[in-house]
């Protein structure tokens, strides 16, 4: 990713300092990279736009907690985007399960209308979810950073804050059990889906 102006340092250190400006920059810089991965992992092009806003805000509530060691910030933004999700899945469940207690409680569906670019992202990524429901959070997680966004495993070790020998190992279990998902193929075919797109 060519990154064009102020170094990641440069900016987190105005950040540091109360510079509201800097971090809009960051978010410029980074806020697409957070929203592919938190559509990859939710399906639900809303929950990653609200993780991304999560994702900064946390940066920024934490700036004067983290000094950056390397170049670029998105390894620890991925990583903080990572347990928003974990947290907010965790939020959910409980949510469901008190309404599972209510009497007459249904949930109401999303009717909001969606364009068909949106749907057809999200039927992907239902796709590939789908054909791995055999796969750990964590072997999911790394197959997201690695295989489908194409994060080095270095970046997505310290995103998930394991070492690298852990990330390869949970790729290429996840890419084994993806290939074995279903008789017809659907675990591969959804992950060279990926993988073409994100190519292009």
């Amino acid at each position: 990713m060519e990154k064009l102006g102020e170094s990641d340092a440069v900016l987190w250190s105005r950040c540091v300092g109360d510079d509201p400006e800097a971090l809009g920059q960051l978010f410029d810089r980074y806020a697409d990279a957070v929203f592919r991965y938190c559509l990859s992992r939710t399906a639900s092009w809303q929950d990653a736009e609200d993780l991304v806003s999560v994702t900064f805000l946390e940066a920024w509530r934490k700036r004067r907690n983290l000094a950056l060691e390397r170049e670029s910030l998105l390894p620890w933004l991925l990583g903080v985007a990572t347990n928003a999700m974990r947290n907010r899945s965790r939020s959910r469940r409980r949510h469901d399960q008190f309404l599972a207690r209510l009497p007459h409680s249904p949930v109401e569906p999303d009717h909001a209308t969606a364009t068909a670019e949106r749907m057809d992202a999200e039927q992907q990524v239902r796709d590939l979810l789908a054909a791995a429901t055999s796969l750990t959070d964590g072997e999911r997680d790394a197959l997201m950073l690695c295989a489908v966004h194409g994060y080095s495993y270095q970046d997505a070790a310290e995103a998930l804050q394991v070492r690298l020998g852990t990330i390869r190992s949970r790729v290429n279990r996840a890419k084994k059990k993806l290939q074995a998902a279903a008789p017809t193929g659907l675990g591969q075919a959804a992950l060279e889906t990926f993988e073409e797109s994100r190519q292009s």
